[in-house]
C-alpha cells in the first residue's frame, strides 16, 4: 500500500477527499447547529429529521468506504483470483438485501423501529471495525486472520437487516400521514444518503486503497460509530416515535429470558449463520434460488385468493420484479467486475480506482431532482410513461451504458505502460450516467408500484418481493462476474470482459425494448382506473426508503 503523500505531490484523488472533507464538515456543523435550536421545529422540520439524516448519512459513509474497496481488498490483499472474489462480492450484497426481511419483520411485530435501528447499529460498528484486521498479508489460504474477515461481513449483513428499512420508517412517522412536509423530508433524507455514499468512498475507500487497507476500514467504523453515538444521543429528538408496538411483550419471559433478548440472542445467532454462508457462496445461490421459487408460488397462491382485479394487479407485479435480477445484475457490476476493470483497463490518470465509486451517488444527487420534476411535468402534459415503460426505459440504458463503453473501449483505447491497452476515462463516466438514468427511471418507480398495487394484507409481502429479486440480481451480478476470464475461478482479461459486457449490453436493450413494448399490456393488469386507497395504507415511500444510494431509491411521487 501507498504512504501519506507530501502537499506539493498531491493529485486528482488528494484534492477529492479534502473536498469532500470540507463538505462533510459543512454539514456536520449545520446539523449540529439545527438540533442545538430551542425550538421544536428548524427550517420547517421536525429536528429529529436531521438525527436521523446524520445517523443514515454515516451509516452509508462506512457501508460505501468499505463496499468500494471489498473486490479490489480480496484480489490485492487475499490473492483471490478475479472470479472468486466476485463471487463473495455478490453473495455478501445479494445477503445484504434478504436480511432486512426480517429485521423489518421483528420491528414491525416486537421490537420497534428504534431499538432495531441501535441493535443494527452496533452489529454494523463491530463489523466494520472488524473489517481493519488485515492479517500478515499472505493470502487467504495460509492466514487464520480470514476468519475474523467473514466475521466482519457477517456481522455488517445482520447489522444491515436490522438497520436499513427501519430508520427510514421512522422518518415517515415524525409526520401525520397527511402532512405535505413529507415529499421535502424523504429528499432531505435521501441527500444525507447519498452524500455519506459519496464521501465514505471519496475519504475511506480512497486512504484504504492508497494508505492502508486497515485505515480505510477503521475509518468506515469511525463513522457508523459517529452514526450510532448522534442515534442514541438523539432518541429524545424522536419524541417516542418508532417504539415496540407492544412494550409489555418484550419483558414476558422466555426460557427464562426476556424476549427483548431472546430477539438480540436471534440476531447474534443470525450472525453465525451468515458467517457460515457467506464463506460458501454456491449455498447462497441454492438458497435464493430455492426461496425465490417458493415466495413466487406462495405469492401467486395469495393472489388467487383475491377478486379479478386485485388477481391480476399481482401478476403486474410479479412481471416487475422479475426485470429486477437483470438490471442489478448488471448494475452491480459497478462494484465487482467493473472494478477490476477500472483497475486494471482504463486510463484513470493518475485517479485511484475507488474514486469512481462515488460517482453513481453524485449523478443521483444532481439528477434525482431533475428526473422528479420531469415526472411531474410529463404528467400534467399527459405524456408521462406508465410504470413498466419507465421501467424497460431503465433496463435498455443500463444496456446501453455497457453498449457505449465497450464502443469507446473498442475505438478509442490507447496503449499504456508496458504495452497495456487503455480505455478513456471519459467512456467510464458516460457508463455512470446512463447506469445512474436508468436506476432513476427504474427502482423508485418499482417500490412506488409495489405499494400503490398491492393489497394492505399483502404489502409487506410484495415489497419483500420486490427487495428479494434486487438481492438476487446482486448474486447474479457476483455470478456473472465470476464467470469472466479465462475459466472457471480464472482471472478476467480485458478481452474476456469486454465481450461479455457486449453481450451483457445487447441482452438489456432488447429486453429493455420489449419491456418497453408489452408495457401497455402490463398497464391494463395494473387497473389504475379503479385503484382506491385503503384505510391504514402505507404512504409511498415510507417504509421502503431504506437502502435509496444502493437502489437506486427516490422519494416517492
Amino acid at each position: 500500500m501507498g504512504e501519506l503523500k507530501e502537499f506539493a505531490m498531491w493529485g486528482y484523488g488528494d484534492w477529492a477527499m479534502v473536498v469532500a472533507s470540507i463538505v462533510l464538515g459543512i454539514f456536520l456543523i449545520g446539523g449540529a447547529w439545527a438540533v442545538t435550536r430551542p425550538q421544536e421545529e428548524v427550517m420547517g422540520h421536525p429536528k429529529g429529521l436531521y438525527m436521523l439524516f446524520f445517523a443514515e448519512m454515516w451509516e452509508r459513509f462506512s457501508y460505501y468506504g468499505m463496499r468500494a474497496l471489498l473486490t479490489l481488498y480480496l484480489v490485492k490483499h487475499w490473492m483471490y483470483s478475479d472470479g472468486s472474489a466476485n463471487l463473495i462480492y455478490g453473495a455478501y450484497t445479494s445477503l445484504v438485501y434478504i436480511t432486512p426481511v426480517l429485521g423489518g419483520w421483528l420491528a414491525d411485530r416486537y421490537l420497534g423501529q428504534r431499538k432495531a435501528v441501535l441493535f443494527g447499529a452496533v452489529l454494523l460498528t463491530l463489523g466494520h471495525f472488524f473489517m481493519a484486521f488485515e492479517g500478515d498479508g499472505s493470502g487467504y489460504a495460509n492466514d487464520p486472520t480470514l476468519n475474523i474477515f467473514w466475521l466482519a461481513l457477517a456481522l455488517i449483513i445482520v447489522g444491515s437487516g436490522f438497520l436499513k428499512a427501519n430508520i427510514s420508517v421512522i422518518v415517515g412517522q415524525l409526520y401525520p400521514r397527511t402532512d405535505i412536509r413529507r415529499d421535502s423530508a424523504y429528499t432531505i433524507f435521501y441527500m444525507g444518503i447519498n452524500l455519506g455514499a459519496a464521501a465514505g468512498v471519496l475519504i475511506a475507500a480512497y486512504l484504504g486503497e492508497t494508505v492502508s487497507w486497515a485505515l480505510g476500514f477503521g475509518l468506515a467504523g469511525f463513522g457508523m460509530l459517529l452514526g450510532l453515538i448522534v442515534f442514541i444521543i438523539g432518541k429524545p429528538l424522536l419524541k417516542g416515535k418508532g417504539e415496540s408496538p407492544n412494550p409489555a411483550k418484550l419483558k414476558e419471559k422466555v426460557a427464562g429470558i426476556n424476549l427483548e433478548w431472546l430477539l438480540y440472542g436471534v440476531g447474534f445467532a443470525g450472525v453465525a449463520v451468515i458467517w457460515f454462508l457467506i464463506q460458501y457462496q454456491s449455498l447462497v445461490g441454492g438458497i435464493l434460488l430455492a426461496s425465490g421459487i417458493a415466495l413466487l408460488a406462495y405469492v401467486l397462491f395469495e393472489a388467487f385468493k383475491l377478486d379479478k382485479e386485485a388477481r391480476e394487479r399481482v401478476f403486474a407485479m410479479i412481471f416487475l420484479i422479475l426485470l429486477m435480477p437483470l438490471f442489478w445484475g448488471l448494475f452491480e457490476q459497478a462494484g465487482g467486475s467493473l472494478n477490476l476493470f477500472t483497475d486494471r483497463h482504463v486510463d484513470k490518470g493518475g485517479i485511484p480506482t475507488t474514486f469512481f465509486q462515488s460517482i453513481n451517488p453524485i449523478y443521483i444527487i444532481l439528477l434525482g431532482p431533475l428526473f422528479a420534476g420531469l415526472w411531474q411535468w410529463m404528467a400534467r402534459k399527459g405524456i408521462e410513461p406508465s410504470t413498466p415503460a419507465k421501467m424497460g426505459l431503465g433496463i435498455a440504458q443500463m444496456g446501453l451504458a455497457f453498449i457505449v463503453m465497450v464502443w469507446g473501449a473498442e475505438n478509442f483505447s490507447t496503449t499504456g505502460e508496458a504495452g497495456a491497452i487503455m480505455m478513456p476515462v471519459l467512456f467510464l463516466f458516460i457508463f455512470y450516467l446512463l447506469s445512474t438514468t436508468g436506476e432513476l427511471c427504474l427502482s423508485p418507480v418499482g417500490l412506488s408500484a409495489m405499494n400503490r398495487l398491492s393489497v394492505k394484507h399483502m404489502a409487506s409481502l410484495m415489497m419483500a418481493a420486490f427487495f428479494f429479486g434486487t438481492a438476487g440480481g446482486n448474486y447474479v451480478a457476483g455470478f456473472m462476474g465470476s464467470l469472466m476470464g479465462e475459466g472457471e475461478g480464472g482471472n478476467m482479461t480485458r478481452e474476456g470482459a469486454l465481450e461479455a459486457y457486449w453481450s451483457m449490453g445487447l441482452v438489456a436493450l432488447v429486453v429493455g425494448v420489449l419491456v418497453c413494448f408489452v408495457s401497455p399490456l402490463v398497464k391494463k393488469l395494473m387497473h389504475l382506473d379503479t385503484l382506491k386507497d385503503e384505510e391504514g395504507d402505507h404512504i409511498a415511500g415510507e417504509a421502503e426508503l431504506g437502502e435509496p444510494a444502493a437502489a437506486g431509491t427516490h422519494p416517492a411521487q
